[in-house]
């Protein structure tokens, strides 16, 4: 039941994964968005407080990948490689600046990562960008 929830072609299926891609993407490009447009110094600080090697390019990076990462996985297009910035930014988050926090502290990092991780085995889905570009 899950295989065919995941990887069937229903209408719900499909439906199912729009709804879960578009809602995870826009929600992540609030949190880019807002980095690049007026917090990246504060990020910047936060990053190299971390001991992150050139904390100015992984701020960058990751402010890249929830914004356009982000857009891109709402639109269904490139999906793959926007997932993977994602998962790979969650991942830092989860395994270096909220490792050993709390359960609470981590959770949205974890609620964007398992989506991320859903969509690089899985691709967009048939109600996408790339779907469509795959098919001509």
């Amino acid at each position: 039941m899950i295989k065919k929830l995941l990887f069937g072609t229903t209408p719900d299926a499909c439906a199912g994964i729009f709804l879960l891609r578009v809602f995870t993407g826009t929600a992540m490009m609030t949190h880019g968005i807002t980095k690049l447009v007026g917090g990246m110094d504060q990020f910047t600080g936060f990053v190299a407080s971390l001991g992150v090697p050139a904390p100015h390019v992984m701020a960058f990076l990751a402010a890249f990948a929830e914004s356009f990462g982000a857009a891109f996985l709402a639109l269904g297009l490139l999906t793959r490689p926007a997932a993977f910035m994602i998962l790979c930014t969650m991942s830092v988050a989860i395994f270096g600046a909220l490792h050993g926090q709390p359960f609470a502290k981590q959770e949205m990092a974890w609620l964007y990562f398992f989506p991320a991780l859903l969509f690089l085995l899985k691709g967009a889905g048939r109600w996408s960008l790339d779907f469509m570009i795959s098919r001509k």
